[in-house]
C-alpha cells in the first residue's frame, strides 16, 4: 500500500512542487496521498474489518490494487502553502503597492480547482420507516 513515482510525480506537479526545497519530500507527499485510498477498479476496498477483536480493527486488503485520490492530495498541499502566506498583507512603502495578499487568494483558488475534482464518495442511504407494499397494509 505505497504512493507509485508515478503519483508522487503528478502530485507534485499538481501542487506546483517540483522539487523538496519547500520540505515536500517524497516521503511526505507520499504520506498525504495515502490518507486518501479509494476503492480500485475491482471494487476492492483498501482494508477490511476484523470483527473477531474488540474493537473490531481494521487489515489491509491484500487483494486490493493500491488507488489513491490525487487530487484531494494536492488540494492539501495547496491548503497547507496558502497557510502559510495567509499572514501577508498589502501596504504601499516609497511610492510603491505591495500586494502581498494575492498570494494567498491564488493559492485558495488551487485548492478550490482540487477539491472540486475530487472522487466522488457516497454514504447508502436507507428509508425509514420502510415503505410497506399495499398488500401488506391488508393483510
Amino acid at each position: 500500500m505505497t504512493a507509485t513515482a508515478t503519483m508522487i510525480a503528478t502530485v507534485r506537479r499538481n501542487a506546483s512542487e517540483p522539487n523538496d526545497d519547500n520540505g515536500y519530500t517524497d516521503a511526505v507527499i507520499t504520506s498525504i496521498i495515502e490518507t486518501y485510498p479509494l476503492v480500485d477498479e475491482r471494487g476492492e476496498e483498501p482494508y477490511t474489518w476484523d470483527t473477531s477483536t474488540t474493537p473490531p480493527t481494521k487489515e489491509d486488503n491484500d487483494d486490493w490494487i493500491a488507488t489513491y485520490d490525487l487530487n484531494a492530495a494536492a488540494a492539501d498541499i495547496w491548503s497547507e502553502k496558502a497557510s502559510i502566506v495567509a499572514q501577508d498583507f498589502d501596504f504601499s512603502a516609497e511610492g510603491a503597492s505591495y500586494s502581498r495578499s494575492n498570494k494567498y487568494e491564488q493559492y485558495m483558488k488551487q485548492v478550490r480547482y482540487y477539491r472540486a475534482r475530487r472522487s466522488p464518495s457516497t454514504i447508502p442511504l436507507e428509508i425509514y420507516p420502510k415503505i410497506t407494499t399495499e398488500s401488506e397494509n391488508f393483510q
